[in-house]
């Protein structure tokens, strides 16, 4: 049985999982590289730049040294998608045991190949069971303990079970799927539509242009992730619908930051640098189109976005050309 695990990444997700998993769990043990993150973990138990006021369990532990993670059944990578594939290549060659449980934590797609970040761990690590968790799920709202649901995707049903249960307390509720695919093309495509969203924020387009936007973000996610592979109830559940809705209208999402200062005039780098935190939906967007652009499949808000960010394309001029497209219908 499961009673420890560890988890790569002192981000804000990563620390809202440790504080997640310390109700189920004896111990769980951050591994970073910043070494006055991980001081200030286990000193004063905080995570100031990330989770600010937010006090940590006392079975929440750091460290640095990543050959800790031998000594854990379970662990979560939750770096960003850009550190995901070097981190799973770093394990592999410190020849990790093959029953250690691995969970995929982060949201976005491969820009070289378009391949999940569950495809990236799974081929430097293939004897290990992997798993993957997604859903409307902002750090800020899991670290307080406010309602929240998941989606926990493995191909092995026993083992999503037990992940279950480690992961399920009276505030945070889970739900099992088989579909890994599906979770993770919701998951990464739903950063690109919060972006629009937040964009059509910025020009002060108002309630109606952001819910018809979220709809036929739907409709684009729906369609291209049932041609690559995932499953159409996926992208209606909670890595689908859930974390679109939740990343388009949330002030918690930095994706519909980015957008939002993107529609008031702001020069990407710029807004990036302010952030201060990674905004997965920028590089998602562009291993999206890219991933896109090699079916038929129609998605013009991508498209858009992808123009915006990459092209710099002026966002009112990506509005107008999206409102002038010729009419179809609602479905097909």
């Amino acid at each position: 049985m499961i009673k420890r695990a560890a988890i790569l990444g002192t981000g804000s997700w990563g620390t809202a999982l440790a504080t997640l998993l310390a109700n189920t769990l004896d111990e769980v043990c951050i591994i970073g590289r910043n070494s006055k993150t991980v001081e200030e973990i286990n000193r004063h138990h905080t995570n100031q730049h990330y989770l600010p006021g937010l006090p940590l369990a006392h079975n929440i532990i750091a460290n640095t040294d990543v050959t800790e993670l031998q000594k854990y059944p379970l662990i979560l990578f939750a770096v960003p998608t850009s550190a995901t594939e070097q981190t799973a290549k770093s394990l592999a060659e410190m020849k990790l045991p093959s029953e250690t449980v691995l969970i995929s934590c982060a949201k976005g797609i491969s820009s070289k190949t378009g391949a999940g970040m569950s495809q990236l761990i799974h081929s430097h690590l293939p004897d290990n069971p992997l798993a993957v968790i997604s859903g409307p799920n902002h750090a800020e709202e899991v670290s307080k303990g406010l309602a929240t649901c998941a989606v926990i995707g493995a191909k092995d049903h026993a083992l999503a079970q037990q992940l279950q249960r480690i992961f399920t307390t009276n505030a945070f509720r889970c739900y099992t799927s088989d579909d890994i695919v599906g979770i993770e093309l919701g998951a990464a495509m739903k950063n690109v539509f919060g972006i629009a969203a937040g964009i059509a924020e910025g020009l002060g387009l108002g309630d109606n242009a952001i819910a018809a936007l979220v709809t036929r973000g739907l409709a684009e996610m729906t369609r291209l992730g049932t041609h690559l592979g995932g499953k159409m109830e996926t992208f209606i559940g909670l890595s689908g619908v859930g974390d679109l809705m939740a990343t388009c209208y949330s002030a918690h999402s930095r994706n519909n930051r980015v957008g939002k200062a993107l529609g008031k005039g702001g020069n990407l780098q710029d807004i990036i640098a302010n952030l201060g935190m990674v905004a997965e939906g920028v590089p998602n967007t562009k291993s999206i189109y890219e991933a896109a652009k090699k079916t038929e499949i129609r998605t013009p808000l991508i498209n858009a976005v992808y123009q915006i960010l990459y092209e710099e394309k002026p966002a009112s001029e990506a509005l107008q050309d999206l409102l002038t497209r010729d009419t179809r219908p609602e479905t097909g």
